[in-house]
Parts: C-alpha cells; sequence; structure tokens
C-alpha cells in the first residue's frame, strides 16, 4: 500500500480530524471530515468564504492530526489549491455531505492537495514511523 493510501484510509476511518493553520502569527486548529484520494493526492476541503480558506491562501504551510484505535496520525504539508472542475466533482462524489452545499463550478468549492507531506504515525505502546508522499 502506498504512503498517500494508508495516510487516506486512517483518516476516512478517524472519520473527523483537526486541521491547523496559521492566522498572522497565531494557530488555528478545527475540525474537519471531507478528505479524498484523487489522481494519487490526497485532498481536503472547504469553501473560499471562510476564514480557514483564507489563512490556507496566505500560508499554505499546514499540519492534520486523527487518532485511531491509540494510534496518532500527524501531516505536515503544503497545501496547494486546485481549481480544476475534476478535482472539485471528486470531492463532492467522494463526501455526499458536500452535495447540499457545494458545486464543483461554483465561486466557493476550495479543494487543495497535499504536497511533500510528511506522516507521522505513533503509538503509546507500539512506537513511530514516518513516511513521506
Amino acid at each position: 500500500m502506498s504512503a498517500v493510501q494508508e495516510a487516506f484510509d486512517f483518516l476516512k476511518k478517524a472519520d473527523t480530524w483537526f486541521l491547523a493553520t496559521v492566522d498572522g502569527g497565531a494557530a488555528r486548529v478545527r475540525p474537519f471530515s471531507n478528505v479524498n484520494l484523487f489522481e494519487d493526492k490526497l485532498y481536503i476541503q472547504t469553501g473560499k468564504v471562510k476564514s480557514v480558506s483564507k489563512q490556507l491562501i496566505a500560508n499554505p504551510e499546514i499540519e492534520l492530526c486523527a487518532m485511531v484505535d491509540g494510534w496518532t496520525l500527524r501531516i505536515a504539508a503544503t497545501a496547494v489549491t486546485d481549481e480544476r472542475v475534476s478535482a472539485k466533482q471528486a470531492m463532492i462524489d467522494a463526501n455526499p455531505l458536500l452535495i447540499d452545499w457545494f458545486k464543483a463550478d461554483d465561486d466557493n468549492t476550495h479543494v487543495l492537495y497535499l504536497q511533500g507531506a510528511t506522516a507521522h504515525y505513533s503509538h503509546l505502546f507500539d512506537g513511530e514511523r514516518t513516511e513521506t508522499f
């Protein structure tokens, strides 16, 4: 299994994961659930009207964190905006809760893929390891 597939599977299993961004000099963290694996890249999604979208544009360096069965996953990466309708539609198709709120061709749907990602897995009793994708 590829490192990006493993990270995607972990985030899907976690259901809710947390995204950290920078707002000026302050950290901001919020829960997310929308994730997709498209063209072998891990994608996240938000709305362009939200403050998180503005933070991601101003400073695309992010970290996300999730926990499943005692394992934690932290991913540090650069979030890169993808304006293609195909990427937006793939995100909506993979996350049915988005259908009522977003459209692939609207001016609000903001999808981003993780570039230069380092995924760090750790467990209190079973050690830790790092993967990149």
